[in-house]
């Protein structure tokens, strides 16, 4: 017989980067299995926007700039002080150009890794501390997805240096997470998608409506992989999961 799918209804999920792009469909098909969803972002009224045709009580729009420690550990806190508890944290939130290495600012570059790794880090350990609480009073388990990039997989572009850097720093985080943490009932996924027709990058060398995009991956698409995995029963957990769409050769 097939694997049973878990059924998310009533769990609580954090999306960072929630308001735009792949955190947008994610909080969408997580609202739509029934899950109360935390929808972080710089823009809290973006990501409040994404859930308005839900109810209220199903979601909590956020503000949270992911590079600062502090920020995270305040929104896990606003989560469980709306829910009770936190189930799951997806790390999406992220930020890249396109360019060669010397193409842009030091500022622009730090704020790259600022972001998309240390980023991930703050928000983990914020929902790592909290699943540890909750697995002292004798409620184990809880789930870490971070939403990566093909690029972290030795297959990054010539123009990415930096962007895959970055993302080369999530797979290493995860990896290695996944072995600290498996023991305590903590699942850490990493979801890796080639090219996603967002706005990612619109602008710092990619251009908005650009017909190539077509031939992208959709945000549903890698959505569809973050709501798959967490749906596994918790027997079994995915480490890592590539994709691409079928324009694009690997």
């Amino acid at each position: 017989m097939p694997a049973e799918r878990r059924d998310l209804t009533g769990t609580v999920v954090l999306v960072t980067g929630a308001g735009a792009g792949i955190g947008a469909a994610t909080a969408r098909q997580l609202l739509d299995s029934g899950v109360r969803v935390v929808l972080a972002d710089l823009d809290p009224a973006k990501a409040a926007a994404v859930a308005a045709s839900f109810p209220a009580e199903q979601f909590l729009a956020v503000a949270l700039d992911v590079r600062s420690p502090d920020a995270a550990r305040q929104v896990v806190a606003e989560a469980v002080g709306r829910f009770g508890r936190l189930d799951s944290v997806v790390c999406n939130a992220g930020i890249g150009v396109f360019g060669g290495i010397c193409d842009y600012s030091d500022d622009v570059l730090q704020a790259i890794v600022d972001t998309n790794l240390l980023g991930t880090v703050w928000a983990v350990r914020a929902a790592v501390q909290h699943f540890d609480a909750r697995a002292a009073a004798g409620d184990a388990g809880g789930d870490v997805v971070l939403v990566a990039s093909v690029a972290g997989l030795g297959t990054g572009g010539a123009l990415e240096a930096v962007y895959g850097a970055s993302k080369h720093g999530q797979v290493g985080l995860a990896t290695s997470l996944a072995r600290e943490v498996r023991e305590r009932g903590i699942r850490v996924s990493t979801i890796a998608p080639a090219a996603v027709n967002t706005g990612f990058a619109d602008g710092v060398g990619r251009t908005e409506g650009d017909p190539v995009k077509d031939g992208f991956l959709a945000p549903d698409d890698v959505a569809f992989a973050v709501v798959t995995v967490l749906e596994q029963p918790r027997r079994m957990r995915t480490a890592l999961w590539s994709m691409w769409s079928m324009a694009e050769q690997p």
